[in-house]
């Protein structure tokens, strides 16, 4: 009971925006995960740029010989914290990340940072980039605050964010020379595990391998050419530093047997996508029959498909059972946050209709049906907590209220499980605030920052006149108290 009673506890307190730390490392029971004694399954939104931001307002860099590298920028600390705490109140228990950047030669002139820098010396380590580790050191800290388990790719099999192909050029190497246990490569990949994972936290004072908000270190993204000898030795690299944390078999597309029976790989998973044929439940049945029962399975990425085949998917993550094992977890792509000067990160993916998901959902986000993507996800999330529906939202904390002095544009980093806002306004002098503007949305999708504001006032207001504004957060719990005031002082008629 008392151990139950703290898991309640914590989620209130979390819930109520109060510090709580995580009491267990997430553990492995043969198929199964535990939080303590407790099972522990997770259905969601992976969350790919909780610590690093494609930065799709800025389109294509044509400084990338390539013709086709992204802008990058980092989020801020609000950012941070605003979209864990997004996914947390809306009943989020973990999400995965993306991989760790690897250095590129047109970095520079398309002014992208990344967290893998090439070595100083010829045949040297790389370098880790401190500025871009502060980041995730405060990403880190943030999840364990709110009560969020993260699990965390080192490097990616693709190049468009800096993966294999880039690290093996550091050495001259081909990027399949990444894959050879015996090459200069993945000599750098080994060093680069042993950095983050004995890294200590600027923020906690943690080494990342005591941090419990780390829920499992993945061998990468994606990391379909795997070889037995490839996974064997970095599962025992990364089981050495990190004794206890799970280690997930990055491997794509197939269960490798190798892995099945390996000691140091807890997790086995795998990425549905239309393009590879298996974004379909039946694959739900095939992995878990490859694994026996004899790990941990988690379906990493899914999505980009109309609703009811989402929801065909995530319900047999939750259903399916082959002789009592079941997916531990199930992760739709993919979610994008709120800015800090209003509105919302945005993503097209690729050549599809399917764009990033908003939290908590919203009504501009139909074409993307992404209220009833979110809805799917939460019940899923409360039959994996063996619940009947999913638990209320809470009401919205204040959402942060910018600058109003340019041009009356009104912006605001919105609160995190807000639906829409009320925007109130009075002279310095009155006590009384007067309603403005009722039911404004920040979940506008393709919002361009550049040109966008959330709301303008238009009104004719007094000359000599200092006017004060606020916002409040709504949703279906109810309002936030208001947010921080912002003075407005008119000089002039416009």
């Amino acid at each position: 009971m008392l151990k139950n009673a703290f898991f309640i506890a914590c989620f209130y307190f979390v819930s109520s925006h109060a510090y709580c730390q995580f009491e267990h490392f997430i553990t492995r029971d043969g198929s199964r995960l535990l939080d303590g004694d407790r099972p522990f399954r997770f259905a969601g939104l992976h969350a790919p740029e909780l610590h690093r931001i494609e930065d799709d307002e800025r389109g294509v860099c044509k400084e990338d010989r390539r013709g086709w590298g992204q802008y990058f920028k980092w989020p801020t600390k609000e950012e941070q914290q605003n979209w864990v705490r997004s996914l947390v109140r809306t009943g989020h228990k973990a999400t995965r990340i993306y991989v760790l950047s690897v250095a590129q030669p047109d970095d520079a002139a398309c002014q992208r940072e990344v967290h893998i820098l090439p070595p100083v010396k010829a045949d040297g380590m790389p370098r880790l980039n401190e500025k871009a580790m502060q980041v995730l050191d405060h990403l880190l800290a943030t999840a364990d605050e709110e009560g969020l388990r993260l699990i965390i790719p080192f490097i990616d099999h693709w190049s468009w964010w800096g993966g294999r192909a880039e690290l093996a050029a550091f050495y001259d190497e081909s990027a399949d020379d990444f894959y050879d246990t015996k090459s200069k490569t993945y000599r750098a990949y080994q060093s680069i595990i042993q950095q983050v994972v004995t890294r200590t936290n600027t923020i906690s004072g943690r080494k990342y391998s005591a941090e419990k908000a780390i829920m499992a270190w993945e061998t990468g993204n994606e990391l379909k050419d795997s070889t037995s000898a490839f996974v064997t030795e970095t599962a025992a690299l990364i089981r050495r530093f990190a004794p206890n944390q799970l280690v997930v078999d990055g491997n794509y597309l197939s269960v490798l047997s190798s892995s099945v029976n390996d000691p140091n790989i807890d997790i086995i998973s795998n990425h549905f996508y239309s393009v590879n044929h298996n974004n379909k439940p039946q694959t739900i049945i095939d992995d878990l029959v490859s694994i026996k029962g004899k790990k941990v399975y988690v379906i990493g990425e899914f999505g980009l498909l109309p609703t009811k085949q989402i929801q065909e998917i995530m319900q047999a993550a939750v259903t399916s059972d082959v002789n009592g094992a079941q997916a531990s977890g199930a992760l739709i792509w993919g979610f994008r946050g709120r800015r800090h000067n209003g509105g919302f990160y945005w993503h097209k993916e690729g050549n599809s209709d399917y764009y990033s998901y908003h939290l908590p959902g919203f009504e501009a986000g139909k074409e993307n049906d992404e209220i009833a993507v979110i809805d799917t996800i939460r019940q899923a999330q409360a039959n994996m907590n063996e619940e009947v529906k999913p638990r209320i939202l809470p009401s919205p904390e204040p959402p942060t209220l910018r600058d109003v002095s340019q041009a009356r544009h009104i912006n605001w980093l919105g609160s995190p499980v807000a639906r829409a806002y009320r925007i109130e306004r009075k002279l310095a002098s009155d006590k009384k605030w007067y309603v403005i503007a009722k039911e404004i949305s920040d979940g506008k999708n393709q919002y361009d920052s550049r040109h966008d504001n959330l709301f303008t006032d238009t009104d004719e207001l007094t000359v000599g006149q200092t006017y004060l504004y606020r916002v409040i957060g709504i949703n279906e719990s109810g309002e936030s108290p208001p947010s921080n005031v912002q003075p407005l002082y008119i000089s002039s008629k416009r």
